[in-house]
């Protein structure tokens, strides 16, 4: 699984970023407000690699906030797996059941392997399901956002809810194999799905182009004229009908 949740964004972004620009590379206006400086004046990143870059690399900062987050509700609450005494393997004599009530918290406790047993106390939240889900989600936002329906009615839509879908059959296969609860599957898809729509709707804003910057003094000079001249125009109306209220006995218009 994680293999598919560092593979697949890779491969699905920078195949949807190069088919992009391979069949609007003609367009004088698909990447002008992409376009940046980097060195001087002379060298400028291709569009189509700052795209791919910059989304990757929110997708990454969001793999590892759902990561740390996850990790983080785990140590706090120490859930048990289902499969917990299986792995653990009770120490029944050294636990004394029959005297005062005891922990399988002791050191002596279980017989089984100590990073097995590790594992079978972190499920809440289940990381498998908060990561399959981000990924998904964010992968699904993307295809909308960036193919829609120009391929086709059902090809965006279906490939979304092709990636949805599989990451809440992980959830569904998870509880089915007895390695988590429900609950530590909806905790885990609850978090990862509330980052990739945070990170989708704030960070990247729907994979849409920012806001157009001047390229050069002299554009923005003549934007400034242009505010300057409408603002002008207004003022000068304004004027024209105070003096023509001042002055009610003459007939002149004022246009």
């Amino acid at each position: 699984m994680y293999s598919v949740v560092g593979g697949l964004p890779v491969v699905l972004i920078s195949g949807v970023e190069l088919i992009i620009f391979l069949l609007h590379h003609n367009s004088n206006n698909l990447y002008d407000q992409d376009k940046v400086v980097v060195m001087g004046d002379c060298c400028y990143v291709n569009p189509m690699v700052r795209r791919t870059v910059r989304f990757l690399g929110v997708y990454v900062f969001g793999l590892f906030t759902t990561d740390i987050f996850v990790n983080a509700g785990q140590l706090v609450t120490g859930s048990l797996a289902p499969y917990f005494l299986s792995v653990c393997q009770p120490n029944y004599t050294a636990l004394s059941c029959q005297d005062t009530a005891h922990f399988v918290s002791q050191s002596d406790a279980c017989t089984g392997d100590p990073e097995d047993i590790m594992r079978a106390r972190k499920t809440f939240p289940s990381k498998e399901a908060a990561l399959s889900l981000y990924t998904a989600v964010y992968l699904a936002m993307y295809v909308m956002s960036c193919i829609g329906t120009s391929g086709g009615r059902l090809t965006g839509p279906l490939l979304s809810l092709s990636l949805v879908s599989l990451a809440v059959l992980t959830g569904i296969n998870r509880v089915a194999e007895y390695r988590n609860h429900w609950s530590d599957i909806i905790a885990g898809q609850v978090i990862g799905g509330a980052n990739a729509v945070f990170l989708v709707v704030f960070v990247v804003q729907y994979f849409k182009k920012r806001p157009r910057i001047p390229h050069s003094p002299s554009d923005a000079g003549t934007s400034d004229t242009d505010e300057a001249s409408s603002q002008t125009y207004p003022t000068m109306e304004t004027s024209g009908k105070d003096n023509a209220a001042q002055s009610p006995g003459t007939c002149t218009e004022v246009t």
